[in-house]
């Protein structure tokens, strides 16, 4: 690649970093209005804890239909 080519790719990269970082910040400023103490950081923990219990309600039903259909067979 030539230089004029490289220095074009890297403007458009620092552009794509600049936007990125202002939504991150955007973001972060919104999880705090919401009451995320930490902003995404705690906003992160909570969502990851929610899918948590998503998952282990799932498992449990579905460990509920297992000890049904073994009810039935017996």
């Amino acid at each position: 690649m030539d230089q004029n080519r490289l220095k074009s790719k890297i403007a458009k990269l620092e552009t794509i970093n600049d936007q990125l970082s202002a939504e991150l910040k955007y973001l972060d400023q919104i999880s705090r209005k919401l009451g995320f103490s930490n902003g995404l950081k705690t906003l992160k923990e909570a969502a990851v804890e929610l899918l948590e219990i998503e998952k282990k309600k799932k498992s449990n039903a579905k460990d509920d239909i297992n000890h049904l259909s073994l009810d039935f067979e017996e």
